[in-house]
């Protein structure tokens, strides 16, 4: 999904308040944690991900194969955290701004 600044604005306003509820170590993006945030997604809109510093890949490769392997959208790469979006088919909890 293509996001306008808007919706992306908002998207990183709301996951400033959030806290991280993954780290990605040295075990890169394994399947493990692949299966872990996709049942997180069944939860909650917007996931925050730490990257930690032994992870073989770097921050920004990590969070574009974690977006792609939950089908998930990359929201913004941060430091060492990642933020990921995959909206709710039924009754979605976070509307975006208009396009």
């Amino acid at each position: 999904m293509q996001f306008t600044s808007k919706q992306r604005a908002y998207l990183r306003s709301l996951a400033q308040t959030t806290d991280p509820i993954f780290q990605v170590g040295k075990s890169a993006v394994s399947p493990e944690v692949i299966g872990a945030v996709s049942e997180a997604f069944n939860t909650r809109e917007l996931i925050k991900i730490t990257i930690l510093k032994n992870c073989p890949e770097d921050v920004k490769t990590a969070g574009i194969m974690l977006a792609e392997r939950t089908r998930s959208d990359l929201v913004e790469v941060i430091g060492r955290k990642v933020v990921l979006y995959k909206r709710f088919q039924e009754n979605p909890e976070i509307i975006l701004p208009r396009k």
